[in-house]
């Protein structure tokens, strides 16, 4: 491991920010613990000088012998004082003259003054003194040196010594080891980003159970590869939808044109033979339209009106739609809504219909001839409940959720027309108005559910959904893309003729989009 990574992690620098903060700390806490035992020691020392001089100073005819008897008593050899006479000859004392700088009646001081080592040289002496005038016009000059004061400060800083090495050795040994546990966790969760940055999308970040912050990022990250690897996994199934839709009438096109180009023999035969190409290219044509068109839709457009809207007339007129086509396949469509009227939530009509005529479509395209289909619209705690139900062949529980996927199909080989959008426009609908989408078995068949709440409840969840009301655009794309079905069945035809009917009930929206 390079020592200059281990000197650059965050962890190693926060040892040496802290270790520097405490040393600092302690310096400050050092000096004022000085500060205050030197305050303390020379308060001493001048209530003594103070006491002493005051004793002397009350006998002027014994001043003299109390002078040599307080120095006498010295021990430590700590003690200075002199007694001048009028005329500033020593009469007494250890000390060859007052000092220069002490002033006589005034606070005790720092002078310096002459003395004498033990070997009897000469010297200059730091002490405290004080300065008095007897009664008698005699000066009396008391002091005591301050190496008591000095000798604290020698202590204090060998102490400061002494506990800042160890505190700043063990500083640094602790950096290093944070930081080299710190860098070995960087370098795993770096060689695992390389191998998902080198296309291993499957890779995930390493978690050692310890719930740390390495643990907590690592975390965060793999939900987000989940997310990610579940898009791409998403967009490369749309991209295969695609391309088989498109492939499907670009190859029926071309083998029309190559037939048409040696059998056409009348103008009228010319003429059948470029419009079936164009239909074909122009159901090519609105499958990249309607994939363009939700591109946009994704980035933020909205356009939704609500009103009081009547669910029970939205059913019936879905099943009058529809009616032709149910009847030609043989199968009966029954509608059930309870109550008969008063039965309204608040949304966009148009878009309602949209979705009810989608799940309709979806439900005779997918039963079989003789089969039923429900239409119903209940009250359930509160709630309008549309239920659109057949006894087709239903949809698996592992598909209910992908199926409100832009272009998946739960039918894998295609055979049915369609592009894979209805049930996403269905769904995108219902988050818009807040309604529920619930997908399940009908025994035999599938059974979808819109959970309609009531006025206020509809229009407040709307607006908490109104970051994906933008979908509702999708709207308008998937009906480029059904106005082209792959057919020229007779069902196909009036599906083409029926969405001239709804886009006069709906404003120009069209219904019957396949899933």
């Amino acid at each position: 491991m390079p020592r200059l990574d281990l000197f650059r992690t965050t962890a190693f620098r926060w040892a040496m920010a802290f270790a520097a903060a405490f040393t600092g700390l302690s310096i400050v806490l050092f000096a004022f613990v000085y500060w205050q035992t030197a305050h303390y020691e020379r308060a001493q020392m001048d209530t003594m000088l103070r006491h002493e001089a005051t004793l002397i100073a009350n006998d002027p005819a014994g001043a003299n012998g109390a002078l040599r008897t307080w120095l006498r008593d010295d021990a430590h050899n700590v003690r200075y004082g002199i007694l001048v006479g009028h005329d500033g000859v020593p009469q007494a004392g250890n000390m060859p003259s007052v000092p220069k700088d002490l002033w006589p009646d005034t606070q005790p001081q720092s002078v310096t003054t002459e003395a004498h080592d033990p070997d009897g040289d000469q010297r200059a002496e730091r002490i405290r003194a004080l300065g008095l005038k007897l009664a008698d016009g005699r000066t009396l000059a008391l002091g005591s040196d301050t190496d008591a004061v000095e000798h604290v400060s020698v202590v204090i800083l060998r102490a400061l010594g002494l506990g800042l090495g160890p505190m700043v050795a063990l500083s640094l040994l602790g950096g290093a080891v944070l930081g080299r546990r710190a860098l070995g966790r960087v370098t795993i969760l770096s060689h695992a980003i390389s191998e998902i940055r080198e296309g291993r999308l499957s890779g995930r970040l390493p978690i050692t159970g310890r719930r740390d912050e390495f643990d907590r990022l690592a975390v965060d990250i793999n939900a987000m590869m989940d997310e990610i690897e579940r898009l791409l996994e998403e967009v490369r199934s749309v991209g295969d939808s695609i391309a088989h839709d498109l492939r499907t009438p670009l190859t029926r096109a071309r083998t029309r044109l190559e037939r048409s180009r040696n059998a056409v023999t009348t103008p009228a035969e010319f003429a059948a033979a470029i419009d079936e190409a164009l239909g074909w290219l122009d159901q090519t044509f609105a499958v990249i339209t309607a994939v363009l068109r939700i591109g946009e839709i994704e980035h933020g457009r909205r356009r939704a009106a609500f009103q009081p809207v009547d669910l029970g007339q939205i059913l019936v007129e879905a099943a009058e739609l529809y009616d032709p086509v149910a009847e030609e396949r043989e199968i009966t469509v029954r509608v059930d809504v309870e109550p008969a009227s008063g039965a309204t939530a608040m949304g966009d009509r148009d878009l309602l219909f949209e979705a009810v005529a989608n799940l309709l479509d979806n439900a005779i395209k997918f039963t079989p001839r003789h089969g039923h289909v429900l239409l119903s619209l209940v009250e359930r705690d509160g709630s309008l409940v549309v239920t659109v139900a057949d006894d087709g062949p239903g949809i698996a529980e592992a598909d209910r959720k992908r199926v409100l996927e832009r272009f998946y199909r739960a039918e894998r080989s295609r055979q049915r027309e369609g592009v894979g959008l209805g049930l996403s426009l269905v769904a995108a609908i219902a988050t818009l108005h807040g309604f529920g989408l619930t997908i399940g078995d009908h025994h035999p068949g599938c059974r979808v559910e819109l959970t309609c709440r009531d006025l206020t409840d509809s229009l407040s969840l709307a607006g908490e959904h109104s970051d994906t009301a933008s979908k509702i655009e999708a709207v308008d794309a998937a009906r480029d893309v059904s106005a082209f079905r792959s057919s020229s069945s007779p069902q196909q035809m009036f599906r083409a003729s029926a969405g001239g009917a709804v886009a006069s009930k709906t404003s120009g929206k069209r219904a019957g989009l396949n899933s």
